[in-house]
């Protein structure tokens, strides 16, 4: 309750007041590159380039690409980013160190328990609907609640998927799996929030998202799916492994094509 006569004090930021980025600003005038060059790197709008010329602090994918477009460290452009970054490793939340390893009742858990964001990238995930046999009633369900669920798989007749096919030595058979696992989802086609996409990305690793966690199963060179180690993440802030992963994600849903759409 205020009391009469009082001057009732406004509370600061806890975060302190944004400050212009002098270094990125003099990175970007150093180098041959505009405002509207780094807008079409990240496929953002020039007004979001200002934005971080002037203090805000870009995701970390965008981060990435800024730093190696303009010839410099990242840590150099944003060191307050890097040093949040560096107690990231609270952002794991169990080691597997085979994706076989990951309890069942952890994916049904993260599954069911998603109220905004599903994003199931891979090359072909069959184990995931065959693991989960009520998986596209659920995702129906979960679209008539306002979540979204992204599907981002290989595309079975591009010839990066063939040469995963021959890295893992699975005789011919990636394409097929990837065929079985559209006919999995087939039937989620229509529904609210609910699409597929075929993607031609050489990837480094699986990302299985549920809202703020996320399974990450980085790939072994020779190693069949289950064998990839796997790591459960849970975010606690903007700059730790989760946003790193989940940044990802994004990029390759960016770079894919809506199933049935010409490339």
């Amino acid at each position: 309750m205020d009391v009469p006569g009082s001057v009732k004090k406004s509370r600061p930021r806890a975060d302190g007041p944004i400050m212009p980025n002098e270094r990125l600003r003099a990175a970007l005038t150093r180098s041959d590159a505009s405002v509207k060059d780094l807008a079409e790197l990240c496929s953002v709008d020039p007004k979001t380039v200002q934005r971080w010329l002037g203090g805000r602090v870009p995701y970390p994918n965008h981060r990435l690409e800024l730093a190696r477009r303009l010839g410099v460290e990242e840590e150099y452009l944003w060191p307050e980013a890097a040093k949040r970054a560096a107690g990231s490793a609270a952002e794991i939340m169990g080691a597997y160190a085979h994706r076989a390893d990951v309890p069942v009742q952890l994916w049904r858990t993260l599954l069911a328990g998603a109220r905004t964001k599903i994003d199931l990238v891979g090359y072909a995930l069959l184990f995931f609907p065959e693991q989960h046999p009520n998986l596209v009633q659920l995702v129906r369900e979960k679209g008539q609640a306002g979540c979204v669920t992204r599907l981002a798989v290989a595309d079975p007749d591009a010839a990066h998927t063939r040469e995963r096919d021959v890295l893992e030595d699975l005789g011919g058979t990636l394409p097929d799996r990837i065929r079985t696992t559209l006919k999995h989802f087939a039937e989620a086609a229509g529904a609210p929030g609910f699409e597929t996409r075929l993607h031609e990305v050489h990837l480094y690793a699986a990302m299985y998202r549920f809202d703020d966690d996320l399974i990450v199963t980085p790939y072994l060179v020779g190693a069949h799916g289950y064998q990839h180690p796997a790591l459960h993440l849970r975010r606690l802030g903007p700059y730790g492994l989760f946003e790193r992963y989940a940044g990802q994600v994004d990029y390759i849903w960016q770079c894919s094509r809506s199933l049935g759409a010409q490339p």
